[in-house]
């Protein structure tokens, strides 16, 4: 028996009158009629007294002021391999008991935070148990069915399952910062996103699934806590094994936006981007001589008729009164994010210039995207101070010449992907793209996001090197047949 199975987790010797009261009191779940992904596991914790949850930033008050006395309660830390959004999930459900022996108190977890469960001012039971709905595909927890039409509008409310399935990667919550971001390596993201996309369904908003939390699944949570990592690398390793190169859900992103369609690094773009299945938006960000980062390539303004002059020379009042094409204004970097997390688009933010170095890593933390955004520059020494400001923010070390060294050079910055730049060294650039050099740059954990390419014929010959992204201004291009 593998020791990152479920079986071994479940055979883990514990004191079977603690497991018997935490059945007693387990949730009964009811789960979407499409739901793919059943809870597989659950730590429990039992509280006698007041103290810190072991598996969620919280405490736990037995008699609140506020609030119904409980005797005692039971923290339960429910398990999933998957998420539609990324591997692993841990949900949490919180059980007060009053000294008769009745559920007084239901609280539960809803996107990192946690929440009461209550109904007309009392939890909703099932056979004395709490009796909770679950988000399709994403497991948070609801009283009812209002409760999470009222936090998503009807034309966002299936994008986590559909368009997005598969955009978180390997998780990382703060319990296992040491223990699993180590694993979570461009490659692995994207394997996890290929797995996941196979899984994207439709929610019919229908919670007919009953999953009544059984005894058989119920572990102590340190059993629960030491087991989880091995199981990541577990099922990272599954994947690696089965999932062939060629068959990569690569992110597609779209160069400029999509910018055989629209004025590049407009909003316009951004959305035409977003409407041909684009995963991310590369974009360009300077500064303003007023200091305001702006969406914008060219270090001058010559391109846009009557104007001349350098970018930084400019205020953001005068920038935005160019016409950026068809009536278009050059958006700021903070309109550039609002609109792209509105889309659910990532964003691919390359550093043209150095004054952009330190309000673009203010903004990122401002608007608290790092999962969504990936930085880039040509030049590694402003791609090093982006890591030294934020060394979580993820990083691309971009360059031209074939000769280049990659894997030293993304070391000296600790960039997190290579991207070479050679649509324009040969004909036919993927063969540039060795299978050796491939490997090499896996070898060494580095993710692989390849130049801008429009040419069908060197897409389908990229598609088979198993690479994490490519860039393209007609992104629809980069769909899989």
């Amino acid at each position: 028996m593998h020791p990152a199975s479920i079986e071994a987790l479940l055979q883990t010797p514990q004191n079977m009158d603690e497991r018997a009261l935490a059945a007693t009191y387990a949730p009964i779940i009811y789960f979407d009629a499409n739901e793919p992904f059943m809870p597989q596991a659950v730590g429990y914790t039992i509280f006698r007294s007041d103290g810190s949850s072991p598996s969620f930033p919280r405490r736990i008050a037995l008699r609140p002021d506020d609030r119904a006395a409980a005797e005692f309660a039971i923290e339960y830390a429910i398990w999933w391999d998957w998420d539609i959004g990324h591997l692993y999930e841990l949900e949490h459900v919180w059980v007060y008991v009053d000294a008769g022996g009745r559920v007084n108190r239901v609280e539960a977890s809803w996107h990192g935070g946690w929440h009461d469960m209550a109904l007309d001012a009392a939890p909703a039971l099932e056979q004395g148990r709490p009796r909770l709905l679950s988000e399709p595909g994403k497991h948070a927890f609801a009283p009812d069915v209002e409760w999470f039409h009222r936090r998503k509008p009807p034309a966002r409310r299936n994008e986590s399952t559909t368009r997005l399935a598969g955009s978180g990667g390997v998780w990382v919550t703060p319990l296992f910062q040491e223990t699993i971001r180590p694993m979570r390596t461009p490659q692995a993201n994207t394997l996890v996103r290929t797995h996941l996309r196979k899984q994207a369904f439709e929610p019919a908003w229908e919670f007919s699934r009953m999953f009544a939390i059984p005894a058989d699944i119920l572990t102590p949570w340190p059993a629960l806590e030491a087991w989880i990592p091995a199981r990541v690398a577990w099922w990272i390793e599954k994947l690696k094994a089965e999932i062939r190169p060629e068959e990569f859900d690569f992110l597609r992103i779209a160069h400029r936006g999509a910018s055989a369609h629209a004025p590049q690094n407009t909003l316009a773009a951004f959305r035409k981007a977003a409407e041909l299945g684009a995963d991310m938006v590369e974009l360009d960000v300077q500064v303003t001589a007023d200091g305001v980062p702006v969406i914008i390539h060219d270090h001058v303004v010559d391109r846009f008729d009557g104007h001349a002059g350098a970018v930084s020379g400019f205020t953001l009042t005068q920038l935005k009164a160019i016409d950026a094409g068809q009536g278009e204004r050059i958006p700021t970097l903070d309109e550039a994010i609002e609109f792209c997390l509105a889309q659910g688009l990532g964003m691919y933010l390359e550093v043209k210039s150095g004054r952009a170095v330190q309000p673009l890593v203010e903004r990122i933390a401002h608007y608290d995207i790092r999962e969504w955004v990936l930085v880039g520059s040509f030049r590694p020494d402003w791609l090093a101070a982006v890591k030294w400001l934020d060394p979580n923010i993820r990083t691309s070390i971009l360059f031209s010449a074939p000769s280049v060294n990659a894997v030293q050079l993304a070391r000296a910055v600790d960039a997190d992907f290579v991207h070479p730049c050679w649509e324009g060294f040969h004909p036919q650039p993927h063969t540039l793209l060795t299978n050796e050099w491939v490997a090499a740059v896996r070898e060494a954990g580095l993710g692989i996001i390849l130049w801008h390419e429009e040419r069908p014929e060197e897409i389908a010959a990229l598609r088979k090197m198993g690479v994490d992204g490519i860039c393209s201004d007609a992104p629809e291009r980069l769909l899989r047949k």
